[in-house]
């Protein structure tokens, strides 16, 4: 596999540096070791939590979850490039998307279910409405966005609401 490299650290495989230029994989290099407090080599919650911007972000669990493609509780450096190459400028539609869609799809199955949009909108209103209005809401939601009628939410069906409202363009940070 062909791979691009970071000053004198070590290559890193093509997929790795395809929405970044050397110099931005330098950078975030730089800002992954900055964030990995205890030297470990990969970032906790906590590590992310150390970025004052995410302090008060309630689904950050949620997009280290989605980040930590092996499922070990930590991002490494590779899953952390990985995962804010999601983000870059140079990043297409279809990827910011399928982001956004996992941040929901928390079993990963490839569907959003009732459970599951309940438990990532619990998060983010926190106790701002009772359980039972935000149902409501999750219960409308579901029957709005669900044209096939299997009672949950497809990455088709998510996009077709979701791409209309040009979130994809939200979601890009300059490195």
């Amino acid at each position: 596999m062909p791979a691009c490299t970071m000053g004198n650290e070590a290559s890193y495989p093509e997929e790795m540096c395809s929405h970044f230029s050397q110099d931005e994989i330098k950078r975030l290099g730089k800002r992954f070791k900055k964030l990995d407090l205890d030297c470990s080599g990969s970032l906790s919650v906590d590590e992310f939590l150390s970025l004052p911007e995410l302090q008060q972000n309630p689904l950050v669990q949620r997009v280290v979850d989605v980040f930590d493609t092996d499922g070990n509780g930590e991002v490494d450096f590779r899953e952390f490039i990985l995962g804010a190459s999601q983000f870059s400028v140079r990043g297409d539609e279809e990827q910011k998307l399928r982001f956004a869609f996992s941040i929901y799809d928390m079993d990963k199955d490839g569907y959003i279910s009732n459970g599951e949009l309940f438990q990532v909108l619990k998060m983010m209103v926190r106790d701002n409405l009772k359980d039972w209005q935000l149902q409501q809401l999750v219960d409308k939601t579901i029957i709005t966005l669900d044209r096939d009628g299997d009672g949950k939410i497809s990455f088709e069906e998510f996009s077709a609401v979701v791409g209309g409202l040009e979130v994809h363009k939200k979601l890009v940070v300059i490195v």
